[in-house]
């Protein structure tokens, strides 16, 4: 079978600041082992392709913010919305013509499933869409995109979702079935030693974004008392994004107060593991989240965590007693989700970590997804 796979998530440069990209481009190579690949990408300043590995990626010109993080009330972005968007459906079309596909599948919803559908009909091809919860929670807010999001959805052959609440409001959205899909990256991993005694190392990685909860986390490190930064060894906070000027801020004040907190940056796939490895507890703090790449990073390296009660993560913690879920998303919430951490041996969870560890496999992931491509 050949396969085109469009989509606005693919590294560029793999210095960490696109793990979901990492994670594309991990399962590009998972697909490759069973089926013939091409891929349309983002790029930088002129489209173009490339060969890696011997598959072929198209790419689009697309500025160096997400289009995600771009604002289409703002007139000042309009430029970079729109000549991302256009290059895209050109370099689309282009695939499409010059690889000619058996099926598309985009990666994700909007705008890379609007792509597969026009460059599709263009040349009588297929598409399927495997939708984040970025493309229903927020992009599916705004009402003309909801409308787009909805025909994008229908006109779709297959539909995949990376969660399990996501597979359900997909369903609602196009009133067909959605198939749950986990996203992961491929780590090579080393178990964590576990601890079984304080004190702990906390860790954070991810997107410095009101989204992933980052300030949350940071007013919580504040409510913490004496006896219980005794219990810290220290606190890594790794990343980056839109809220860098306060994370930065409050770090300050942590520091001046002697906290062992660490701000560092975003981190590749090699400096991930290493950090995980290394971290008794990884906090999950976010506001709106199916199951975050760094969650399947973290059951890959048995790395307990502290999360947010959102999207499928009350659902996993349940099912494989991996870590602590908090009650809700305020820092209060987080510091007692912290405080039982630090009352419990991270050892605990092992068993836990062992069995979600299973969930998260990207070679079945490629199988399953040609699979349903290949019944259609």
């Amino acid at each position: 079978m050949r396969i085109l796979l469009i989509s606005t998530s693919y590294p560029r440069q793999n210095d960490g600041t696109e793990a979901a990209g990492s994670f594309v481009e991990d399962f590009v190579s998972a697909l490759s082992k069973i089926a013939e690949v091409a891929v349309v990408a983002p790029g930088f300043d002129q489209e173009l392709v490339e060969s890696c590995d011997g598959i072929d990626i198209y790419r689009f010109v697309s500025t160096d913010a997400a289009l995600s993080t771009l604002n289409p009330f703002n007139p000042l972005q309009w430029q970079k919305i729109f000549g991302t968007l256009s290059s895209g459906q050109r370099c689309s079309n282009n695939a499409v013509k010059e690889f000619r596909p058996d099926h598309i599948l985009a990666l994700w919803a909007l705008p890379s499933g609007y792509w597969a559908r026009s460059a599709g009909r263009k040349y009588n091809i297929p598409y399927s869409t495997w939708a984040l919860g970025s493309d229903i929670w927020s992009l599916g807010t705004i009402p003309f995109v909801r409308k787009v999001l909805k025909s994008v959805l229908v006109g779709a052959q297959v539909q995949f979702a990376d969660g399990y609440d996501l597979s359900v409001d997909v369903r609602t959205i196009s009133n067909s079935e959605c198939h749950f899909l986990p996203s992961t990256r491929v780590l090579e991993t080393q178990n964590n030693r576990l601890r079984d005694t304080w004190p702990y190392r906390l860790s954070f990685l991810g997107r410095w974004h009101s989204n992933k909860g980052i300030d949350i986390l940071l007013d919580a490190l504040m409510m913490l008392s004496d006896d219980d930064w005794e219990k810290i060894d220290s606190v890594r906070i790794e990343g980056g994004g839109p809220l860098d000027e306060v994370v930065r801020e409050k770090a300050t004040v942590l520091s001046r107060l002697d906290r062992p907190v660490r701000i560092g940056q975003y981190l590749n796939r090699d400096e991930a593991k290493a950090l995980l490895v290394n971290t008794d507890y990884l906090i999950i703090p976010s506001r709106i989240e199916s199951i975050p790449v760094i969650f399947s990073d973290a059951m890959q390296c048995k790395c307990p965590v502290i999360v947010t009660p959102v999207g499928d993560l009350p659902r996993l913690l349940r099912e494989y007693q991996c870590g602590i879920l908090v009650d809700d998303v305020t820092p209060e919430a987080i510091v007692d989700g912290i405080k039982k951490a630090l009352a419990t041996m991270p050892i605990s969870y092992e068993k836990g970590l062992l069995e979600a560890s299973t969930l998260f496999d990207i070679d079945k992931s490629a199988r399953k997804c040609v699979d349903l491509l290949e019944k259609q």
